[in-house]
């Protein structure tokens, strides 16, 4: 006879529900476009988000031409175990906005990868911290490689992280 296991004294899971569409559809609308023109339609609403902006909530909220800033509200479902925001959320969230710039100054038919990416941490983040609010900037725009910069604010204005990414430009 077996032993039913025993329940967790920590008490049921809690659970987050993620949509997303077909990233092909989003990635097909680019042709065409050039980078400014996509990312402001993304902004939009007229092309669906990516899918790792559905999954941590980042939104585009400005957009211009070597400038992008996206907010994004974490959650606990992005805790670490010592109990804050996993870094790997605000590093994403500096990849994006970063990327992003350097994406608003290429020309149709030219895209971008990043090639690295250093981010510096300021303060932890926590889910009562409010909005995040990040915003990327080209510092050097390129035919070949482009470098941006990010900037990670928390809902009291603080600063939580910066960082730096160097991407590599190239024809679609």
């Amino acid at each position: 006879m077996s032993t039913p296991e025993p329940q967790p004294e920590w008490g049921p899971p809690r659970s987050k529900t993620v949509q997303w569409w077909d990233p092909s559809l989003t990635a097909a609308q680019a042709a065409g476009r050039s980078g400014l023109e996509f990312v402001r339609a993304l902004a939009d609403g007229k092309i669906p988000p990516p899918p790792i902006a559905m999954l941590f909530g980042m939104v585009p909220t400005q957009v211009e031409r070597g400038l992008v800033q996206f907010e994004c509200v974490p959650d606990e479902s992005a805790y670490n175990p010592i109990g804050v925001i996993h870094g790997g959320l605000v590093c994403t969230l500096a990849d994006s906005v970063a990327g992003c710039a350097v994406q608003t100054t290429l020309d149709a038919g030219i895209g971008y990868t990043s090639i690295d990416i250093t981010v510096n941490y300021v303060r932890p983040v926590t889910a009562d911290g409010g909005t995040l609010v990040a915003v990327g900037r080209v510092t050097k725009p390129g035919r070949r490689v482009a470098l941006a910069t990010a900037e990670i604010h928390d809902g009291a204005g603080r600063l939580v992280a910066t960082a730096s990414s160097n991407c590599l430009v190239f024809p679609l």
